[in-house]
């Protein structure tokens, strides 16, 4: 069985920063995007710490390990959403690449955990 309190873990953590800096940056989004990539972006970076939570309650290593690729695969979403953002030059610079560093950050992070799991090492 897994044990992992999800709070105690660095990309958890990591993951709800990034949910704070992302909600951040929609805010300075155009008015007009708020059902588009303001909801989208919101709720797919709420799902990376969620998945990670969800899944650090699960029986086994391979059920962590398949919430553990269901986040890393939102964080490619949220990832995408904000280059789209860049090409549409929406919103303030500085926290859209501060997201973007912390996305790259977590998605290294993410892989390199579930391969611990995966192999036991946790």
């Amino acid at each position: 069985m897994i044990r992992h309190n999800f709070k105690n873990l660095k990309i958890w953590q990591r993951s709800m920063d990034l949910t704070d800096l992302t909600f951040d940056y929609c805010k300075g989004l155009p008015i007009d995007e708020r059902f588009n990539l303001i909801d989208q972006l919101n709720r797919c970076s709420c799902s990376i710490p969620s998945n990670i939570a969800e899944g650090s309650g699960k029986r086994t290593k391979v059920h962590f390990g398949e919430f553990l690729t269901t986040s890393l695969t939102s964080s490619f979403e949220v990832e995408t959403q904000l280059l789209i953002c860049e090409r549409r030059k929406y919103g303030s610079k500085e926290k859209l690449n501060e997201c973007l560093e912390l996305v790259v950050e977590l998605q290294k992070m993410r892989y390199a955990f579930r391969e611990r799991i995966m192999n036991g090492d946790d």
